[in-house]
């Protein structure tokens, strides 16, 4: 579904933003089960907490044809043109993970989801069970991606030691439901919730980029999934 006027300025000037829709339940049960699946028989790549346990799976293109149809479906891709325009790449070295969320994972730090203030894109979060501030749901600190004037150091992501509690303390909590989609800056401060209860708060990550019509090379970690890889160069693109 496409977005609205109101909605794309409410991103801009908030870097967030709840989408419109949701998946089924049955897509739900689909992609829990092939998680689980992973996560039981710990196919790597994996991250795992202080006990052993997996946390975390890594390259989810990589791993069932599912993921693939969620992550590029109608339901997120027409929102994401709202943003993005008509030629829209996934990223597959950034994000592209299923997280658990259980309660051993503790505090998170604030972070960006990239450092380079000219290399943005836009991250989607599928939450496939209900995120709540109890479980440890998302929490922004709203209009931060236009804070070009705190920089990260070297190639960390992670903004906590540069923020001050004025910054800390707007931070909000970002609930939804089971099936619901939202999609944030990778500029914006912003964490994992910490799960105060004995379940887990299941949910996928994804990033998203406008083709960039400069590039002279096809990127191996972009794959296009919307529109057309548009050269607009001053030379002729390279084929190697």
């Amino acid at each position: 579904m496409a977005l609205t006027g109101d909605q794309i300025r409410f991103f801009r000037h908030n870097g967030f933003l709840r989408l419109p829709g949701q998946l089924p339940e049955e897509t739900i049960a689909r992609l829990k089960a092939t998680i689980l699946n992973d996560v039981t028989n710990a196919v790597e790549p994996v991250q795992r907490d202080k006990h052993g346990d997996v946390i975390r799976l890594s390259q989810l293109l990589d791993r069932d044809s599912i993921f693939g149809e969620i992550a590029t479906s109608d339901l997120v891709l027409d929102s994401l043109e709202s943003l993005l325009g008509p030629n829209i790449e996934i990223i597959t070295n950034r994000h592209n993970h299923a997280t658990l969320n259980p309660p051993s994972r503790g505090y998170t730090a604030f972070h960006r989801d990239v450092v380079q203030w000219s290399r943005d894109i836009v991250t989607v979060l599928f939450y496939l069970e209900e995120a709540t501030v109890d479980n440890g749901c998302t929490n922004v600190i709203p209009g931060t991606h236009l804070f070009n004037w705190i920089q990260n150091e070297g190639a960390k992501t992670s903004v906590e030691g540069l923020l001050g509690d004025d910054l800390r303390a707007q931070a909000v909590p970002l609930p939804s439901p089971a099936g619901g989609l939202a999609v944030i800056d990778s500029q914006i401060f912003h964490r994992v919730g910490t799960n105060l209860t004995d379940g887990t708060r299941t949910s996928m990550t994804f990033g998203y980029v406008s083709v960039d019509e400069l590039a002279g090379v096809q990127d191996p970690y972009r794959i296009l999934v919307r529109g057309e890889s548009a050269y607009g160069g001053n030379v002729a693109r390279s084929t190697m």
